[in-house]
């Protein structure tokens, strides 16, 4: 899922201070689950907001509301009957939840109150962690089901590198070398001389972020 945190309060009071009336929407999806985005921190935030401004001497009117998803047309419209009635939108949905706002209601300036931070999984109750930079093209079929791009802090496909000690990466002792888990795993599995009968070839990184913006088109979905 998508991992995000609030951006701080200061920030937010800053984006909205030329309004008075302002329009706060959360997501039920991924930061709902890492508790940033969710109804529950809709609430917090709102109050928060109304306190800060009151305290100032310059009220300000939010409404509150927390949609399915934000990076779905269909559940964007059912704002759509009164979005025009405020002066700006706060997402805190994740980046992708911000633009399509912006997108869709090209008058209405819309501000992020998360700040997105990467596709991860839960380590622990409030504990996240990454495990996928949507590269485009994936090689956990041959790392053992751990993604070099992401566990290994220089991404290398053939590793480990010469930094890495008793089974830390060179970066902070604790931090885990990318590469001594999946070797640790391919020997567990019995595939550790499979994995370096050759090297993995360089990577293309067209599939990523450095081909632009991605379009996925699945034309047995379409109407």
């Amino acid at each position: 899922m998508i991992i995000g945190h609030r951006k701080p309060l200061e920030d937010i009071l800053q984006m909205v201070e030329p309004f008075d009336k302002i329009l706060l929407i959360g997501c039920k999806g991924c930061v709902a689950v890492c508790a940033a985005g969710g109804e529950k921190e809709v609430g917090i935030l709102a109050s928060a907001i109304r306190l800060a401004r009151k305290k100032n001497g310059k009220e300000i009117e939010v409404r509150e509301v927390t949609l399915e998803r934000q990076c779905d047309p269909e559940y964007i419209d059912q704002i759509e009957g009164y979005v025009n009635d405020y002066q700006a939108v706060l997402s805190i949905a994740c980046g992708v939840g911000v633009q399509y706002m912006a997108e869709r209601y090209k008058d209405i300036p819309a501000f992020p109150g998360l700040n997105t931070d990467f596709m991860g999984g839960s380590l622990e109750q409030g504990v996240w962690t990454e495990r996928c930079q949507g590269c485009g093209n994936c090689v956990l079929h041959l790392t053992g089901g751990i993604c070099p791009i992401t566990r290994c802090s220089k991404s290398l496909l053939n590793g480990p590198c010469g930094g890495s000690t008793d089974t830390k990466c060179e970066i902070a002792p604790d931090v885990a070398c990318g590469w001594q888990l999946i070797v640790d795993r391919l020997k567990s599995l019995g595939l550790l001389e499979t994995m370096y009968e050759q090297l993995m070839p360089f990577k293309d990184w067209g599939t990523s972020r450095d081909g632009g913006p991605r379009t996925i088109v699945r034309e047995d979905m379409k109407e």
